[in-house]
């Protein structure tokens, strides 16, 4: 029991040093938001708070936009994760639980277009875009990542390893419709997945630079990255300023990580026990 205890010990502050580490870039962050941009990239570098907040503040938001790229960056996220969480569990259960014709051909290319680099198809998507009429609007940042690959492949293998057959047959003697086993079943089941996706889609919207740098190049309709990208620039360089934007930036990703991190444990371990 003793070796035992100091085992747990020793894994548990190993753990927490790994976790020091990898807080402390999201610490500094926060710390030189705190420093006038001049003495930002001093020597020794500064770990403590400084007394720059107030002139960052007022030189961000004098600068640009901050609160409008603000809800841009928040509102096409949250159309884009709540978009690809319906169609790609929806996408998923037709592919995990259903048999139609060149249903594998379609799922392998479906898998096939990770292996695609995205800015291969930045020239002909931008022409599609013009030609819809499109540009300057969210559609180009949201419409893409409703059926994502990556989205399809994650809830497809949930789906296999967490929605049993014998559900569904029950649901259908007790008379609902496929869309009704879609929407009673197979969504609350597929929560822990979907919150994985959720995530990862609003993480992946909330930091897209490229696209909206492409699409929105008007400053008022442009999202967060794209606006402090303006601050680091040689004519409007202010590092404290920017370190300030970005360090609110991350307010909204650390709060929907801390508010999903049962679902996201609960999606990691679901499956590793076999009943």
């Amino acid at each position: 029991m003793r070796g035992k205890s100091i085992a747990r010990f020793f894994i548990g502050l190993i753990l927490f040093l790994f976790s020091l580490i990898f807080a402390f870039p999201f610490y500094y962050v926060f710390v030189l938001a705190t420093w006038p941009g001049s003495r930002v990239l001093e020597f020794p570098p500064h770990l403590f708070f400084g007394q720059g907040l107030k002139e960052n503040f007022n030189i961000l938001f004098s600068r640009v936009p901050y609160l409008t790229n603000f809800m841009n960056s928040l509102g096409i996220a949250v159309v884009s994760t709540v978009t690809a969480i319906f169609f790609c569990t929806m996408a998923g259960f037709a592919f995990a639980k259903y048999q139609f014709k060149f249903k594998k051909q379609l799922y392998q290319f479906v898998i096939a277009t990770l292996a695609i680099p995205g800015f291969l198809n930045i020239v002909p998507f931008y022409k599609m875009m013009v030609a819809f009429g499109w540009m300057n609007t969210w559609l180009p940042l949201v419409v893409p990542g409703m059926a994502g690959a990556f989205g399809i492949f994650l809830m497809t293998q949930f789906m296999e390893n967490s929605l049993p057959e014998e559900i569904l047959e029950a649901g259908r003697i007790d008379g609902l419709t496929e869309f009704g086993l879609l929407m009673k079943i197979a969504f609350p089941l597929a929560k822990p997945g979907m919150a994985i996706l959720g995530i990862i889609t609003f993480i992946g919207s909330w930091n897209s630079f490229t696209s909206a740098m492409i699409f929105l190049p008007n400053v008022k309709k442009t999202t967060l990255p794209v606006a402090l990208s303006m601050l680091n620039s040689r004519v409007d360089n202010n590092m404290g300023a920017l370190m300030l934007g970005t360090a609110l930036s991350l307010v909204p990703l650390i709060i929907v990580f801390i508010a999903f991190s049962k679902q996201i444990i609960a999606g990691l371990t679901a499956g590793a026990v076999k009943s």
